[in-house]
């Protein structure tokens, strides 16, 4: 079974063929983020119509030596994400899955996020813990099966990557901001500066970050000169204060739930600092802990592809959206 899979629910035009008895097969990304670097961030209009121009040779290049018509069914993200980008993509999902003939699957992007390590390491087995964490979404996840998920705790304001962002913003950085403070932070002492760490404490497995970025900022503002080894110092020195909140919390999460596998998902966990402090805390706990490969922390249509083939497949009618800016877990199959 061939499952095509198509990822567009942002600023990365993707797409993976995912064999059941051979893993991924064949994969294909273009990135847009040097097209968006300009404005320092995303622009919503732009990022559509890029999908629109570089989708087909994505395809190409995906497909590889396999013809078209060995595809047996097609998996897309239709949420959540930019509503426009998102329809791209299914869009073009609709229109092969009609011309084939063939099932058409619609995928939560952040159910891919969840499982994307059971597609390299088949030893994991549900029920697991996951904390995703990137650009959009901040959020300690129970994955007790296929499709029964429950958030345990989320972000309450910021997401990380997204606080990541904004401090590198504050500092000058290029965007995205999560690369380039965690290449800064090598040059500075983490313990320069003691930034809070909101809700570190609580009873809840929340989190919040805009308190950690508002003390930045003010930070900043006292500062006449901030020449590169200070802003070494608070990159590290934030850096390090957002990886105790998330150490604390998955922490807290195993304490309570008595899971001993954790998944830690999403582009932030492409941070090789954060990776290092939950190797510490697998060791120190008895936990095991697995990150997907470094080019599936962000998005990929890899994981869109695994997701589906794991999903019994029905043939969709292609005249109707399945497109949606927002898509809880909570909420799969709705």
């Amino acid at each position: 079974m061939k499952t095509l899979g198509i990822e567009t629910s942002c600023d990365e035009t993707a797409i993976a063929i995912y064999d059941s008895e051979k893993g991924i097969v064949g994969e294909s990304i273009y990135s847009q983020i040097n097209m968006h670097a300009e404005y320092g961030g995303v622009v919503p209009e732009l990022a559509s119509r890029d999908h629109c121009s570089k989708i087909v040779k994505v395809l190409k290049n995906a497909l590889g030596d396999h013809p078209l018509d060995s595809i047996d069914q097609i998996a897309y993200t239709s949420g959540p994400g930019l509503l426009g980008a998102l329809l791209i993509g299914e869009s073009f999902a609709q229109g092969l899955s009609e011309a084939l003939d063939i099932p058409l699957i619609p995928i939560n992007h952040l159910e891919g996020h969840l499982m994307s390590p059971m597609m390299e390491f088949p030893e994991i087995k549900m029920p697991f813990i996951c904390l995703l964490v990137s650009g959009g979404h901040s959020m300690i996840v129970d994955v007790k099966e296929k499709g029964d998920y429950s958030i345990l705790g989320q972000s309450q304001d910021d997401a990380v990557g997204e606080a990541f962002d904004k401090v590198a913003k504050l500092l000058d950085l290029p965007y995205p901001g999560g690369p380039h403070i965690e290449k800064l932070a090598l040059e500075g002492d983490e313990n320069a500066y003691d930034f809070p760490r909101p809700m570190l404490h609580s009873d809840t497995l929340d989190m919040s970050l805009s308190g950690l970025k508002t003390s930045v900022l003010y930070t900043v503002q006292k500062i006449s000169n901030l020449d590169q080894s200070t802003k070494a110092n608070i990159a590290a020195s934030f850096q390090k204060a957002v990886t105790d909140v998330l150490v604390a919390k998955i922490q807290k999460t195993v304490n309570e739930t008595n899971r001993n596998e954790v998944i830690i998902a999403g582009g932030v966990a492409a941070n090789k600092y954060i990776r290092t402090k939950f190797k510490d805390l697998e060791a120190k706990i008895g936990i095991k802990v697995y990150y997907p490969d470094l080019k599936y922390c962000g998005d990929n249509a890899a994981m869109i592809a695994f997701v589906g083939s794991m999903m019994k497949p029905s043939k969709q009618d292609y005249k109707i959206s399945s497109a949606r800016a927002r898509w809880p877990l909570n909420e799969l199959g709705k």
